[in-house]
């Protein structure tokens, strides 16, 4: 590999809403996700209403629009 073009690569813990942590290697410090393994209905075999219509208002308000 070439020196100095890669960013650095280390150890980061995500975080889920749901309050579960991992570590995993990324190249950025801190990850926070909506749904993970230990919350995803494909894995807990529970049914969960995903708020999808909350991303929308997030959409409009991390930019501004209205």
């Amino acid at each position: 590999m070439k020196d100095k073009i890669h960013p650095k690569y280390a150890l980061t813990t995500v975080t889920c809403a749901c309050g579960a942590t991992y570590s995993v290697g990324s190249t950025k410090k801190d990850i926070r996700i909506e749904i993970c393994s230990k919350c995803h209905p494909f894995y807990t075999g529970q049914q969960r209403i995903v708020d999808s219509a909350g991303r929308v208002e997030r959409f409009k308000r991390k930019y501004g629009l209205k």
